[in-house]
């Protein structure tokens, strides 16, 4: 496959960034995305150019790392897959490939792809836990019963991997979807009730905080998040944070 590459450069946080043309022939179809961003890396080192810098770790759709906006999708235009899961058969022979990183106030661009989103576990740290009693007193988690449907809930909605792919791919750059799904996964469960209203307050506070905007409603966090987080999780979310008002 001959391929012709737009690809966001930035050197920098302050620096202004443009798009950058970059032709690239002999692509396999098998390929992932990734890998191609390889071999394009490895021709501009031997060319003595700057490598186009991008997050990845995993590679296997467990980290959430590799978050790329691809021809103006988040992760690209395959569904429930990261980009490192993404393979050139998605695209064509000769076609024009746009990349750029996630675009958000809260997700400040690192270098050329990479971005920081350690506003993410900024939220995390302010309420996604649950407190541990290690007296030595502790009740075995098995002994306490769990409706399976609480369950299974509380177990999708912890599939979440942080990747931000809601944020990027909503017009107010919200995170409502992250954050629904972290209170949800705790919210279904015993274990997470005794802490449920510091936890909805706390998360919901540092998110404002962030800068991340107020949900639009119009699904697309839900369409393009690579493991399917339900849009129940905000409104599970917001029942949590009216009903801690009410307490607080």
């Amino acid at each position: 496959m001959n391929l012709t590459l737009k690809i966001w450069r930035q050197k920098n946080a302050n620096d202004k960034g443009k798009m950058v043309d970059y032709p690239i022939s002999g692509i396999e179809p098998d390929m992932s995305f990734l890998e191609m961003l390889d071999v394009l890396n490895e021709e501009l080192i031997n060319k003595g150019e700057e490598p186009v810098a991008f997050d990845h770790d995993c590679r296997e759709g467990i980290c959430g790392m590799c978050s790329l906006y691809i021809n103006g999708e988040a992760h690209g235009p395959d569904r429930g897959v990261t980009t490192c899961q993404l393979h050139m058969r998605m695209f064509n022979d000769g076609d024009t490939i746009y990349i750029e990183p996630f675009r958000a106030a809260a997700f400040p661009v690192v270098k050329d792809l990479v971005v920081d989103r350690s506003s993410f576990d900024r939220i995390q740290h302010a309420g996604g836990f649950v407190s541990v009693n290690t007296s030595g007193n502790t009740i075995d988690a098995n002994t306490i019963p769990v409706n399976k449907h609480d369950a299974d809930d509380a177990f999708d909605a912890a599939t979440c991997i942080g990747c931000g792919a809601c944020v990027a791919s909503c017009k107010n750059s919200s995170a409502m979807l992250f954050v629904g799904a972290k209170v949800s996964q705790f919210a279904l469960l015993p274990q997470g009730q005794v802490e449920a209203t510091d936890r909805v307050m706390n998360m919901v506070k540092q998110m404002d905080e962030e800068g991340f905007g107020n949900c639009t409603n119009t699904g697309a966090c839900e369409v393009e998040c690579p493991k399917g987080i339900s849009l129940e999780n905000i409104a599970r979310m917001n029942r949590e944070y009216l009903k801690a008002s009410f307490k607080g």
